[in-house]
Parts: structure tokens; C-alpha cells; sequence
């Protein structure tokens, strides 16, 4: 089953980069970082509002990721490899961009900023412990984004027209909501740079993995349930 849901990620990966379904959400995460990040402003704010701008966009990609295909082709593929395991491969190849672009912004951030902290920190962080809370942060952002996604796309709403609204709504309520892990990671990098004391959300990620397996298992199984 784990070679079956392989191939089909790697499907839905293809789909995804041939529709040019992932241009959108690159260009526009792409245009805020630039906007919001400075080259030589500190890292940790950086890493911070990178982290927090990848939620949405991750969120987006589910979307693009299952509405890459046509109808009448996803029909056949989900009568051939049944549709649990087709939902779980689409997800998880929006998880794996979703990664590959935490890793990338936490790169260009890193590549571009200036001081570890803020000037009025009390200490200055090393840069390795700054990037490793900023990898783990844009990390439980992207697996709260896919989570957020897999709720407001097919087949959790009953009226598809809803799904932009809901997607958005959740992923703010994801980034405010104190209780949230990626309210934690990400307030938890903005204290950090204040501070200058920095600790690795290894709670945040643990939870984020947990919660996006427990939701992710139970959409594709709705999808076995609900025809499309």
C-alpha cells in the first residue's frame, strides 16, 4: 500500500507541475516574501513571517494538487487504485511542495538577513539554533496549511463555492488562535528575536504531525465514503 500511495503522489506531483497549478501560490508566497522580508533585516523576524505566510499558500497548494486533473480522468483513477489511497496521495504531494518551499524560504531568508535578533535583544543567538527553530516552524505552518486544505476542498464542504472563505478563515484562526501550533512556532520565533532566547518548537511539530495525520486519515476515508 505504501508503493501504491508512493506512485500516486508522485502522480498528482506530475499533474500539478504540467497544469502549472503551482505557479500561482510560488509567485504570490514568493512577491510577500520579498515584500515582508528585507535583506539584512534579522533573521528570526524573517524566518517568523516566512513561516507564517506559508500556512495559506500550503492550504492553496491542496486545492491545485486536486483539481490538477479532469473529472473524467480522476474517475478512472480512483476506480483503479480506489479513492482513500488517491486522496492520500494528493495531499501528500501537496505536503511534499509545501516542504520543499519551507526549505527554500528559510534558505533565502538565512542567505539575506542581517543580525540573528533584533538590535534590542538582550544576546545574540547563534545562527544554527535560529535556523533549525525557523525550519521546524515553516514545517508545522506547511503541515497545518495541508491540514487547513484537506478541510475546505473535496469532499469535507457540501457546497464546493465555500471552500476559499472556509480555507482562509481556518488558516487565520490557526495563526491567532494561542492554543494553535503554529501560533506557537510562529509567536515563538517573534519573542526570539525580542529576546534573543530561541528554542525549537518540538511540541508544535509533534502536534502539527499528529493532528494532520488524524485529519488527513479521516478525509481520505470520507472520500471513500462520498462520490464525487
Amino acid at each position: 500500500m505504501t508503493a501504491r500511495i508512493g506512485a500516486l503522489t508522485r502522480y498528482h506531483l506530475e499533474l500539478l507541475v504540467r497544469s502549472h497549478a503551482w505557479l500561482p501560490p510560488f509567485l504570490t508566497y514568493a512577491l510577500l516574501l520579498v515584500v515582508g522580508v528585507a535583506a539584512g533585516d534579522p533573521l528570526l523576524g524573517g524566518l517568523g513571517f516566512g513561516a507564517g505566510v506559508l500556512l495559506p499558500v500550503s492550504a492553496w497548494y491542496v486545492r491545485g494538487v486536486l483539481n490538477a486533473e479532469p473529472p473524467a480522468s480522476r474517475a478512472c483513477l480512483v476506480a483503479a487504485a480506489g479513492p482513500v489511497r488517491v486522496h492520500l496521495g494528493a495531499l501528500l504531494a501537496a505536503l511534499t511542495v509545501s516542504l520543499v518551499l519551507a526549505a527554500g524560504q528559510v534558505a533565502a531568508v538565512w542567505w539575506t538577513s542581517g543580525a540573528v535578533a533584533d538590535p534590542g535583544a538582550r544576546r545574540e543567538p547563534g545562527a544554527g539554533v535560529a535556523v533549525a527553530a525557523g525550519l521546524a516552524a515553516s514545517v508545522v505552518c506547511a503541515l497545518l496549511g495541508v491540514l487547513v486544505g484537506a478541510l475546505a476542498n473535496r469532499p469535507v464542504p457540501v457546497r464546493a463555492q465555500y471552500g476559499i472563505p472556509a480555507a482562509l478563515g481556518l488558516a487565520a484562526l490557526l495563526l491567532v488562535v494561542p492554543v494553535s501550533p503554529a501560533n506557537a512556532a510562529v509567536s515563538g520565533l517573534v519573542s526570539a528575536a525580542r529576546t534573543g532566547r530561541v528554542a525549537v518548537p518540538w511540541a508544535s511539530l509533534a502536534a502539527a504531525v499528529v493532528l494532520l495525520a488524524a485529519v488527513g486519515a479521516g478525509v481520505a476515508a470520507l472520500a471513500g465514503r462520498r462520490p464525487e
